[in-house]
């Protein structure tokens, strides 16, 4: 490479903390990727930097706005979605981004994320779902599969796990996605549009965890997930979410992604009575 070639700075230098990093992130990790793609969607969003907030709850991925240069909350496991939703009514003209784990926003903080987008709070909820409490030991939480492994469930989880795009979409979010740390351009691109969109904007991120997940059930290291995710996801838009289910142990069913629901109706304002309520 020759000098003309070198640059000085990357062109997301400004939107990262060097002094935070090294991150706390294991390899194989897909949470990286995923701030990559937020930090991208903020920069190309048209919206002054100043003006994005970023707030998380507890776990791996929300520690996620303490590497943004941005505003940020780092906040109390499973009330990301509260904090934010207090910033994105008191400062309207904020671009709020709550970005934490599948156990924050459906575990501990299920019942704030239900009535945010029952409410329809002028949100941009991405949720990493690596299927497990990553930072507290591989436990089995909301979104592990049926079968799969985990320290809590050393012999295969039982439970049915939520189908996370469903029930954005039955209680009431107006954007309703999911790709995954490999699908780089399909989610940055998702990110950049609920920036521009009023309302609950929902995003359900796939992304390895080697340690807690991947190996515990025979899947390997983060690059081989990402091979996993290579050959069994299909992009349907157009998908039956109630048949969106993820199964890891039979691999001739698809992993599905997508954008799914884009929908038009009024957001939440206090003092603003809006003149339609249905979902569109």
């Amino acid at each position: 490479m020759s000098k003309e070639t070198v640059v000085a700075r990357h062109p997301l230098d400004e939107l990262f903390r060097a002094d935070r990093f090294p991150h706390i992130l294991c390899p194989g990790c897909g949470i990286g990727a995923a701030m990559h793609c937020l930090a991208q969607a903020m920069t190309e969003s048209g919206i002054p930097l100043d003006r994005h907030v970023c707030v998380s709850g507890i776990g791996c991925s929300s520690r996620v706005p303490g590497y943004l240069n941005v505003d940020s909350y780092h906040t109390t496991h499973g009330r990301s979605i509260p904090f934010a939703t207090g910033l994105a009514l008191v400062r309207p003209d904020l671009e709020v981004t709550v970005f934490a784990g599948d156990g924050d926003l459906f575990a501990i903080g299920g019942n704030h994320f239900i009535h945010a987008a029952r409410r329809n709070v002028d949100l941009n909820v991405i949720c990493i779902n690596n299927f497990n409490y990553g930072m507290t030991g591989g436990q089995a939480g909301p979104t592990t599969p049926f079968g799969a492994k985990a320290t809590t469930a050393p012999f295969g989880n039982w439970e049915r796990p939520f189908n996370l795009p469903y029930l954005a979409s039955a209680v009431g979010a107006v954007f309703v996605a999911r790709w995954t740390t490999l699908h780089v351009r399909q989610l940055k691109e998702a990110v950049r549009s609920v920036m521009k969109k009023k309302g609950f904007a929902f995003i359900e991120v796939l992304s390895p965890c080697p340690t807690g997940f991947g190996r515990p059930n025979g899947i390997g290291d983060g690059l081989e997930e990402m091979e996993l995710y290579r050959e069994r996801c299909v992009v349907d838009h157009k998908a039956s979410l109630p048949d969106m289910d993820i199964d890891l142990r039979d691999k001739k069913r698809p992993i599905v992604l997508g954008n799914f629901l884009n929908l038009d109706r009024p957001h939440y304002q206090p003092g603003k009575i809006p003149q339609e309520t249905s979902h569109g």
